[in-house]
């Protein structure tokens, strides 16, 4: 089945770019980023950036701009059947020469696991303009890290951010 990414939730004044490789079943279903109710993403920001945790997406929007980061997809469109990474063929890039072109104040792109780099680093070239870090997948598809783990390395978003 043929599946389409989010619209990105960005303004000018990000400092940190997250990057998944494309929404699995339930966030398509719910229209969400990272909607799985077990998807490790949202409760680590709002542990990091010290934010009381809510179900609202909308809220959880504005954590993100609030805090000068942005979300995207490294793919734009997939074939792929359920929600695994490992599943995805036919992919579609992004447009990431337009897009970080609307982040001037952009310092780091952070992949949301390994997948997200891989095709990145497949699709689009921005040399060393940006540090990127890969991170451990929030999928709860990833056992194989605990939450305090995962907790530790994603905090570096909150260090970027600061500085």
């Amino acid at each position: 089945m043929k599946i389409y990414s989010f619209p990105s939730i960005s303004n000018p004044d990000a400092k940190v770019l997250v990057l998944g490789t494309m929404p699995g079943v339930a966030s398509l279903q719910l229209n969400q980023y990272y909607g799985h109710s077990r998807n490790a993403f949202w409760k680590l920001l709002f542990i990091i950036f010290e934010d009381p945790y809510t179900n609202d997406y909308e809220q959880r929007k504005q954590l993100v701009l609030k805090h000068n980061l942005a979300l995207w997809d490294v793919l734009q469109a997939c074939v792929r059947e359920g929600s695994l990474d490992s599943a995805i063929t036919e992919e579609v890039p992004n447009d990431f020469t337009s897009f970080l072109q609307t982040l001037p104040n952009l310092k780091l792109i952070v992949f949301n696991g390994q997948k997200a780099a891989k095709y990145f680093n497949k699709y689009v070239q921005v040399s060393n303009l940006y540090k990127q870090v890969t991170l451990p997948s929030t999928s709860p598809a990833n056992a194989r890290i605990s939450f305090e783990q995962q907790l530790k390395e994603w905090a570096v978003i909150k260090v970027v951010i600061s500085n």
